[in-house]
């Protein structure tokens, strides 16, 4: 089932529902895989404001550790409420957007559906850094869906 964004973004919704589509076809280990992929894209973003934040390399540990059997649930929600913690200290809102990807990221060890809410994020910092261009927003799209079929092919797996 194909949801619309849950915050408001400038967006390419072909691409977005092809991308929600894949999403299913993964295991929440790599999809969580793939997030934290999409995440470590815009953290450019964020480190103009949070250089080195022990808050986000926790989050981003945390969740490859939960992958490999190694945190609970509990622990990877418990690193991403800390990961919201860094954005809500954010000064802009292109690094809060950042940081609420890889919030929302790490988050992807508790539930399946904050991978898409980590691409949404994304895409509203590209919004933010180039005013709404639709072009820019489409080649994110394109990168996330080509990232995420390197899963579904089998090229990167868990």
């Amino acid at each position: 089932m194909v949801n619309r964004p849950k915050i408001k973004i400038v967006d390419d919704a072909d691409l977005r529902q092809k991308i929600e589509k894949n999403a299913d076809l993964i295991s929440q280990v790599d999809l969580a895989k793939w997030a934290i992929i999409v995440a470590k894209h815009i953290l450019p973003y964020l480190e103009k404001e949070f250089p080195n934040s022990d808050k986000i390399t926790n989050g981003f540990e945390t969740n490859e550790l939960w992958q490999r059997g190694k945190a609970t649930v509990h622990q990877v929600r418990q690193a991403g409420f800390k990961v919201h913690e860094v954005a809500r200290e954010c000064k802009s809102e292109t690094a809060k957007s950042a940081a609420r990807a890889v919030g929302q990221a790490v988050g992807v060890g508790h539930m399946r559906g904050h991978a898409m809410m980590a691409t949404d994020y994304a895409i509203k910092v590209i919004n933010l850094a180039f005013n709404n261009d639709i072009m820019k927003v489409t080649e994110e799209r394109d990168w996330q869906l080509y990232e995420l079929n390197k899963y579904i092919k089998g090229e990167i797996s868990g």
